[in-house]
């Protein structure tokens, strides 16, 4: 078992969730009950990581992230190095990664509130922040529940956009996917086994956490 490359995708996958928590609430609450003439152009660009190959993606990220690019070069004026080959260019690579995940499962939830129910939150007065808080967030948690544990998940098996952004440097970017990638082409099959094992046995909680949930909540409206 390759323990720092383990560490290092349960860091990059718990990171991705509490970064992308407050951005999948505000897009997700704001696409659910706004309706704006691009607003189709923005749910299809918020969903392209979701068809786009991961090399694909990440040779966009990288071409971005490097220091050849304006964001590059900015980015690295101001903290005095650039997004590639580190872990903070993998953490922005996961979130955008990972933006379909946060986002749809939320602006469903959000869109299942009855609209009388935010009416009648207006009428007694409530902010906008006040209603998010008492009415939104406790109708729409099973949503949000959902969207983290997608983001934890999709986050521990990215492979393509990982390797292209990040490289694959030991105690930095290596995560496990790349790392059973490299048992397989070193012939070590058992120590890829062990670890492919570790990640279904994840991936398999994690949904079945999904479906705990979403069952919960189909007895509830029953």
């Amino acid at each position: 078992m390759d323990w720092p490359a383990l560490s290092l995708s349960l860091r990059l996958g718990v990171l991705s969730v509490l970064a992308l928590l407050p951005i999948g609430i505000v897009l997700g609450r704001l696409l659910a009950w706004r309706h704006f003439l691009i607003k189709p152009l923005i749910e299809a660009a918020l969903a392209l990581p979701l068809v786009l190959p991961p090399t694909v993606l990440g040779f966009y990220l990288l071409s971005a992230f490097g220091g050849g690019s304006s964001f590059g070069r900015a980015y690295e004026s101001l903290f005095g190095h650039t997004l590639v080959f580190n872990f903070h260019g993998l953490l922005v690579a996961s979130m955008v990664a990972n933006i379909p995940f946060a986002v749809q499962p939320m602006q469903r939830a959000f869109a299942s509130i009855p609209p009388e129910v935010r009416e009648a939150a207006a009428c007694s007065g409530l902010s906008s922040w006040q209603t998010l808080w008492k009415i939104d967030i406790p109708l729409a948690w099973p949503g949000i529940v959902t969207a983290l544990v997608l983001i934890f998940a999709h986050t521990l098996g990215e492979f393509g956009v990982v390797l292209m952004v990040g490289g694959n440097i030991p105690g930095e970017t290596k995560t496990i996917a790349i790392s059973i990638y490299d048992k397989v082409q070193a012939f070590d099959d058992h120590a890829a086994g062990i670890m492919s094992g570790v990640l279904l046995g994840l991936s398999l909680l994690m949904l079945a956490v999904i479906f705990a949930v979403s069952n919960r909540v189909g007895r509830r409206y029953d």
